[in-house]
């Protein structure tokens, strides 16, 4: 295939995801139903080669990341790589390895003061026209937490910095992590304008793929790309 594969997947329905609680940076796992949306994710893509995949420090994305990866039809062996642990290396080149890379610059936005609080009791004592701005809007954060704005500030320099290099090599990449630091990547990709990505709603467990080629994103499914690396295989 010409180009490299990049997919997008926020992590499946977490268990404050569950009791409609605002979560953030608090580390909290995966549901039932987040689990089984991480595998059929999973599933979809079984076919598709990665080279590389990159997560954030939060277990919910890294646990979606690994039962995805659970399904893959290659036989790789996702290892996650600890900087600076020398007690971590593999010396041996005859198992086959993916590496996992995890950064907080991934990481979900943080919703400061809201963490921990249901987004219904939130919308009664603030009116839902106000937690939807702390929710959706671009430039506008909750009290003591982060816009999606400021969660570009740190999502795209890593992502322009270290994730498209591998997409320039001609790896394909796997990217398990969050509803707003991925807005923050689509909006980028797709060229969304402030206005537009109020709009913009990533789903938990659903693949979002683009093809790079020639310099250039082309979104993509994901059941055209599965298909055309079953024809290949």
């Amino acid at each position: 295939m010409n180009g490299s594969v990049l997919v997008l997947l926020r992590h499946g329905q977490s268990v404050w995801n569950l009791k409609n609680v605002f979560t953030g940076w608090v580390d909290v796992p995966l549901s039932n139903q987040g689990i089984r949306e991480a595998i059929e994710a999973g599933r979809a893509f079984d076919s598709i080669p990665f080279d590389v995949c990159f997560t954030s420090t939060l277990v919910r994305a890294q646990m979606t990341l690994m039962l995805a990866m659970s399904q893959h039809r290659d036989g790789k062996t996702p290892v996650v790589v600890h900087p600076e642990e020398k007690r971590s290396k593999v010396y041996s080149d005859k198992v086959n390895i993916l590496p996992v890379h995890y950064s907080s610059d991934l990481n979900e936005r943080m919703y400061g003061e809201l963490q921990g609080k249901n987004k219904d009791e939130m919308r009664e004592q603030f009116g839902p026209e106000q937690v939807k701005i702390w929710r959706r809007s671009f430039d506008v954060a909750p009290p003591e937490g982060e816009s999606l704005k400021m969660t570009s500030e740190r999502t795209l320099p890593y992502f322009d910095q270290t994730i498209v290099p591998c997409l320039k090599r001609g790896q394909n990449v796997i990217v398990s992590a969050h509803g707003n630091s991925l807005r923050s990547i689509v909006m980028e990709l797709d060229g969304l304008s402030p206005e537009e990505v109020v709009n913009l709603e990533i789903p938990t467990g659903v693949p979002i793929c683009y093809l790079f080629q020639g310099g250039k994103w082309i979104k993509s499914s994901v059941e055209e790309l599965q298909a055309r690396y079953r024809e290949t295989a």
